[in-house]
C-alpha cells in the first residue's frame, strides 16, 4: 500500500494530533515516516493607518529552532510507534511548495496532513497550506479534520 509518508507539522494542537493519527497509520502499512516542519516568515500586513504589522517570533534561526522542536516530536511519537522516521525541517515563504517538493525528492507516496478548517477572514489571511498542497501534489494526500466538538441534539 504506502511505503513513505510525508507527515508536515506546524507543531499546533491540531498538527499533533494528525501526526498521532499518521504514526497509527504508517503502523498499519507498515510504512516509514518523513516528518517535516517548514519554518517560515510571518505575513506582513498593511492596517488600515498604513503602517505595516508583522507577527514576530524571531528571526530565521528562532523559527528553524521551534521547526527541530516540532519534528523531534514527531520522531519520538514514531520511535514509540516502532515506526521508522526521518525528520527534516527547511526554511521557506511557501510551506505548501517545500512540502509537495520534499514529497517528491523524498519518494514518498502519501502526505498526511492537518486541516485547520479556516474559514473567512482567517483563511483569506493565512490562506491554507492543505488546500496548497492538494492542488499541487503529485501523489495522494489524506487530509485530519479535527473531531467534531460538539453532536446535534
Amino acid at each position: 500500500m504506502y511505503h513513505r509518508i510525508l507527515v508536515p507539522t506546524d507543531g499546533s494542537e491540531l498538527a499533533m494530533a494528525a501526526v498521532s493519527a499518521a504514526v497509527d497509520f504508517a503502523r498499519v502499512c507498515g510504512a516509514d515516516i518523513v516528518a517535516l516542519a517548514v519554518a517560515y516568515p510571518e505575513p506582513v500586513l498593511l492596517s488600515a493607518e498604513g503602517a505595516l504589522a508583522a507577527g514576530g517570533d524571531g528571526g530565521v534561526d528562532v523559527l528553524l529552532e521551534q521547526a527541530q522542536r516540532h519534528v523531534a516530536w514527531v520522531a519520538d511519537a514514531a520511535r514509540a510507534a516502532g515506526v521508522p522516521c526521518t525528520a527534516m525541517t527547511a526554511y521557506s515563504a511557501t510551506p505548501a511548495d517545500e512540502i509537495v517538493a520534499l514529497a517528491g525528492a523524498r519518494h514518498c507516496d502519501l502526505i498526511f496532513i492537518a486541516s485547520h478548517g479556516r474559514r473567512g477572514l482567517g483563511r483569506l489571511i493565512a490562506g491554507s497550506v492543505t488546500q496548497q498542497v492538494l492542488a499541487r501534489s503529485p501523489v495522494p494526500v489524506m487530509v485530519y479534520h479535527p473531531p467534531a466538538t460538539h453532536t446535534p441534539a
